[in-house]
């Protein structure tokens, strides 16, 4: 069986991957945001210019134009609800590299303790 250190060891990094995991879809949710962003500013633009398709089919430029700001809307709030995920999984991650940090102090002043008490017995032993 493993001990309490190793098990909080591998947790320790597991919190951190999760952690990662929730940042990464930030950024991504972030950079598709801003890609449907840009997608609706060049389709205004187009069709505001001269000699544009958007003269003949504007009902069509209209619903790409709405699709662009829906998407970009619905990829900025996944993204506020990854920052409370990453703000969650960050507190998870530092209780436990905290508690890590704890066993493993507590196991080695164990093994120096132990280290000074097999030495005072083998210098007894000596004598």
């Amino acid at each position: 069986m493993s001990t309490r250190k190793d098990r909080l060891k591998k947790l320790v990094k597991v919190q951190e991957q999760l952690k990662a995991l929730h940042e990464t879809r930030h950024a991504t949710y972030l950079a598709a945001a801003a890609t449907a962003d840009a997608e609706a500013r060049e389709l205004v633009a187009h069709f505001d210019s001269d000699g544009a398709l958007s003269g003949l089919f504007p009902d069509l430029y209209h619903r790409r134009i709405a699709n662009a700001v829906v998407r970009k809307d619905t990829n900025l709030e996944s993204a506020r609800q990854e920052v409370t995920l990453i703000a969650a999984a960050t507190a998870r991650t530092n209780m436990v590299e905290r508690a890590y940090k704890e066993v493993r102090r507590r196991d080695e002043r164990e093994s120096s303790d132990r280290e000074r008490l097999d030495l005072i017995a083998q210098k007894r032993s000596d004598e």
